[in-house]
């Protein structure tokens, strides 16, 4: 895949598995968030191809394809003149949805997030990072999506609202076992919610191992550590 004549990804095969989390890594400008837009169709790639839930990608009927993927990026993407509650349930309005039926997925996400009810009236404005945030998770997962592409969504998060929003994460993929595709340039982050990772250097796929594995060939590093491991450098 090519940008301006400049290759972006190279040579990348790569399968992801079915109710199970990978954690995709790597330096900036290596093509983590570039592997994530190829997958719900924001760029195409300029040779091979790109299949979802054992399908080529018809770019001819992208709405299609994405109805069945939920998308969360860093800073929630909530629409600011939109209510929270519109903003969640903005996907399953724009499908039609039966009211009956976006109600009771909704009291379910909200039970599941923890956001409160009567947040449900505000603006993203009068939210707090950590309520955007799961108000974002909410409306990723409210069409119940196969598939859950997730770049960078707590990069912006401090410490601490940041692992309960971990915590909700690990709560919805226990709830509703999916496969979830996390980009994250924190390699802590990618070994405490992933169940594999792949790492990037340069567009091209560095390293793909369970976490697990991981963890048994480096018990003694931190997860910064292994990280540079990977990616041949020393701490």
């Amino acid at each position: 895949m090519e940008f301006a004549g400049t290759p972006v990804l190279s040579d990348i095969s790569v399968t992801f598995p079915h109710e199970s989390v990978t954690a995709v890594i790597g330096r900036s400008g290596s093509g983590k968030s570039t592997l994530l837009r190829s997958i719900n169709g924001l760029v195409r790639p300029t040779a091979g191809r790109v299949e979802v839930m054992g399908k080529p990608i018809d770019y001819r009927d992208l709405p299609a394809l994405r109805r069945g993927i939920g998308y969360a990026v860093q800073g929630t993407g909530l629409f600011p003149h939109l209510s929270v509650q519109a903003n969640i349930t903005l996907p399953a309005r724009l499908a039609d949805w039966d009211p009956s039926r976006l109600d009771a997925r909704l009291d379910y996400l909200l039970d599941l997030v923890h956001l409160d009810r009567a947040w449900l009236s505000r603006y993203p404005h009068e939210l707090s990072g950590g309520q955007q945030q799961r108000a974002g998770l909410a409306r990723a997962m409210i069409l119940e999506p196969a598939l859950l592409l997730l770049d960078e969504p707590f990069a912006a998060l401090d410490p601490l609202t940041r692992l309960d929003v971990h915590k909700r994460l690990l709560e919805l993929q226990r709830a509703e076992p999916r496969c979830m595709l996390l980009v994250t340039h924190d390699m802590r982050e990618a070994m405490h919610l992933a169940d594999r990772v792949v790492v990037l250097e340069r567009g091209r796929l560095l390293e793909m191992a369970a976490v697990d594995e991981l963890k048994a060939r480096h018990p003694d590093l931190e997860p910064e550590e292994v990280l540079l491991k990977l990616l041949g450098e020393s701490a």
